[in-house]
């Protein structure tokens, strides 16, 4: 195995392990915005970097192996149904975003965005459709949300892409 693909693996490792440290931390950490069910969205952080950073099927492995690992750990069948159509929708129009002109920032409000509406689409279908009243809410949320975390992922991008560059000169 060459160093290049050495080097590509082990950040592939570091960016599921940091993808479900981050879900550990916000499971411990409650984040209470006064909005039940509204949470930060850190381990996504991970996915939108990733989505800029490498391919887009490892940027999507690693959405899909987080969302499995946080489920099947600190979660249920409920919750493990809800991150999935949620982050899956989410990865879906945030790939697409991202070969628009639409900003990293721009990109993750969506992603934000979307995950809530997956989430509320899962939930009408298992327990009630009235709980569609409650997307609104959950909109706003993920806009604000997907702006925090936005702004961090393109800090972090930038930050990735100079090293990168020092690396190959």
């Amino acid at each position: 195995m060459n160093n290049s693909k050495a080097k590509r693996i082990a950040f592939y490792g570091m960016m599921v392990a940091l993808a479900f440290t981050f879900s550990y931390l916000e499971s411990l950490i409650p984040f209470n915005f006064g909005i039940p069910g509204v949470k930060l969205g850190l381990a996504n952080l991970v996915v939108v970097v990733a989505l800029y950073v490498m391919k887009p099927g490892e940027a999507f492995t690693i959405a899909l192996i987080r969302i499995l690992l946080a489920g099947l750990t600190f979660g249920n069948a409920y919750s493990l149904a809800y991150s999935l159509c949620g982050g899956i929708l989410s990865f879906i129009v945030m790939y697409f975003a991202r070969k628009t002109k639409l900003s990293v920032i721009g990109v993750s409000m969506l992603g934000g965005i979307c995950h809530n509406i997956g989430q509320i689409a899962v939930a009408a279908v298992l327990m009630t459709d009235k709980i569609v009243y409650y997307l609104p809410v959950l909109l706003i949320a993920g806009l604000i949300t997907g702006l925090l975390l936005g702004i961090v992922s393109k800090l972090i991008i930038d930050r990735l892409n100079k090293i990168s560059k020092k690396q190959n000169r």
